[in-house]
């Protein structure tokens, strides 16, 4: 029987925009004092959560961040997206293949909702993806933690009204698969430019290279 609802990472998956993120991230950090450049930012965030890179941050630092860090590098982040972002290749046409097949599907990040907003604005398919996103911010505002944790993706079913064991999803990093699998979900790798290992070692049931490939899982 085939999944009722396919569940999309965003970034790395639907938007390329982790190489902007990162290279925020590096230059604010190095200014905090702890120096790296984009690919390093990359590497250590990928997938995270503002809200988890702080312990992580205060740690190598040894000491506090500015109360308004957060909030400071959260608009930093929505105005290098909104000005920056691309479409990863194939994901307009596989958006619009799915929705035209009656195939349901929705979007979980852990990027905040304007974020995602600015994305999906600069990127044209606003249209398409409105109403389908969930947010890391809306699920912690629920109590609910972001990726690895499974919230995230359990609440996208929820509102599809879809059982865990019948989504399926795509995902570009170990902490979303972790979350998909610990949501008792069946989750794809998307790895085009290598890390498949990593994904199949956190549960990925297996890689695509290509958006499309996870239309056969319709077939």
């Amino acid at each position: 029987m085939p999944p009722e609802l396919i569940i999309f990472d965003c970034d790395g998956v639907l938007i390329d925009s982790e190489g902007v993120a990162s290279s925020v991230v590096a230059e604010d950090l190095t200014t905090l004092g702890w120096p790296m450049d984009a690919p390093e930012a990359m590497r250590l965030f990928m997938g995270m959560s503002i809200t988890d890179m702080v312990p992580m941050i205060e740690t190598r630092l040894n000491r506090a961040l500015p109360e308004n860090w957060r909030p400071d590098l959260a608009q930093k982040l929505v105005e290098a997206l909104g000005t920056n972002s691309k479409l990863i290749p194939g994901a307009a046409e596989l958006l619009h293949e799915v929705t035209s097949r009656g195939i349901n599907w929705r979007i979980a990040s852990n990027s905040s909702d304007e974020e995602m907003h600015v994305k999906f604005t600069r990127t044209g398919i606003s249209h398409l993806t409105a109403g389908r996103a969930h947010s890391a911010a809306s699920v912690i505002a629920q109590g609910g933690r972001p990726k690895p944790a499974p919230d995230l993706f359990l609440a996208a079913a929820a509102s599809a009204n879809v059982a865990p064991e019948r989504c399926i999803v795509l995902e570009d990093s170990t902490l979303g698969v972790t979350g998909a699998v610990a949501a008792g979900m069946v989750c794809y790798g998307f790895a085009p430019h290598g890390d498949a290992p990593h994904l199949l070692a956190a549960g990925a049931a297996r890689i695509f290279t290509r958006l499309d490939e996870i239309l056969g899982v319709f077939a």
